[in-house]
């Protein structure tokens, strides 16, 4: 419903019959040398794709070495989306429904003490993981402006050593014959709300490290799932052994940077949000820092994206639908069934199975599908003892 919705106590709408989007929608600029959507927001906007790799950085250590031939290949990718004319083209034609920001702009505005709102389908979130990334996109611009790259230096200088995330995946894998487990440590979703009252980040890692967690996931966004960080920080120098995962919803570079210096061994980053190119921009990044990357997909037309980018080691299959948020395990099997199962076996790509996951019958059930690890949080963290839950998911005790 279109409208405009005031502010102040008491709040209320009042129906506009013929308002129109069309004058508050932007014009789109050449896409050049920085392709991405020019923003009314008076905020530098993200660097998204690969030709920007040397230029997204402030040091030495954000720089991307890159050779002639890949910059040549970058350089005809940026082409191609100038020919296509609007970067939404491209998201769309490669089934991407997530939408970086608002396509109309900001959707409040205030006149005086009155704050309203103009509704339309260009301002408002189609779906809560819209709704994430719009938030997260303002809050990375200011958080990148309080602390640029150049400020990162030292960290990334002083920060602790990168862990083997995906060999010690398949080292567990190949010991207990079970899907390695990656323990997340999870305190509310938007979803459920707040899973666990007495959350303690460092005492839930430990717990999953004693009980035989491979590598543990922990959430850093903070206004949906109250993670942080700080807890990624704290679990790194409270001397837990496990690789960690940061779980953030990652749309700048600068994040990668920030979840290294703060410890963290791999990054997830999302194909129902990030096109091709920023996936490949994003991989070379963490490869220069030796982060692994988690590529999580949900439907076919992802994980078929996936596979046509080369150097992917670890792909999560969501078993939650992102539009009605319904889970069904059996997501998994099909996406691993046919062709795409025998190129992900050829390649010794590691799947790690997600969401749904709650029993040992579930384990067994996307192991059987061709899953060598599982990511499992709420079924664990809602637990008394969530370290001492890792046996009851899995039937038995999986701790050496």
């Amino acid at each position: 419903m279109e409208g405009i919705v005031f502010g102040t106590p008491p709040r209320f709408r009042v129906p506009i019959v013929s308002f129109s989007a069309a004058g508050f929608k932007r014009s789109l600029p050449s896409l050049g040398r920085a392709p991405w959507i020019a923003t009314d927001r008076q905020r530098k906007p993200s660097p998204l794709y690969c030709a920007m790799a040397e230029e997204a950085s402030e040091t030495k250590e954000a720089c991307c070495s890159t050779t002639a031939e890949e910059k040549l290949a970058n350089y005809v990718d940026v082409s191609e989306l100038q020919n296509e004319n609007a970067v939404e083209d491209v998201a769309e034609k490669q089934g991407i429904k997530i939408r970086r920001r608002p396509a109309t702009g900001p959707p409040s505005h205030h006149v005086g003490p009155f704050e309203f709102r103009l509704e339309n389908e260009g301002n408002t979130p189609r779906n809560i993981l819209e709704k994430i990334i719009w938030d997260k996109d303002v809050a990375i611009s200011q958080l990148k402006e309080r602390r640029p790259l150049t400020m990162l230096k030292k960290a990334l200088e002083n920060a602790p050593p990168v862990r083997d995330f995906v060999g010690t995946l398949r080292s567990s894998y190949k010991s207990t014959c079970l899907p390695a487990l990656i323990a997340e440590v999870k305190k509310a979703s938007p979803s459920r709300g707040v899973l666990r009252e007495n959350f303690d980040p460092v005492e839930i890692a430990s717990s999953y490290e004693k009980n035989g967690a491979a590598c543990i996931s922990v959430l850093t966004d903070e206004k949906y799932f109250q993670g942080s960080f700080e807890n990624l920080e704290a679990i790194r120098r409270a001397g837990v052994q496990c690789p960690l995962l940061c779980k953030e919803f990652i749309i700048d570079a600068w994040q990668i940077y920030y979840a290294r210096s703060k410890g963290a061994d791999a990054v997830l980053l999302i194909a129902a949000v990030l096109p091709d190119l920023d996936i490949k921009y994003f991989t070379k990044i963490c490869n220069l820092l030796g982060l692994a990357t988690l590529v999580e997909v949900h439907n076919e037309r992802e994980m078929d994206r996936v596979l046509g980018i080369e150097g992917i080691q670890l792909i999560g299959i969501n078993n939650r639908n992102l539009e009605t948020f319904k889970v069904d395990i059996s997501n998994t099997k099909k996406l691993l069934e046919g062709e795409r199962g025998e190129l992900i076996r050829q390649r010794d790509i590691i799947v790690v199975g997600e969401s749904g996951l709650f029993t040992p019958e579930d384990i067994s059930y996307v192991q059987d599908a061709g899953v060598r690890a599982v990511l499992v949080g709420e079924s664990l963290i809602k637990q008394d003892d969530p370290g001492k839950a890792i046996s009851g998911l899995f039937g038995k005790s999986i701790s050496a």
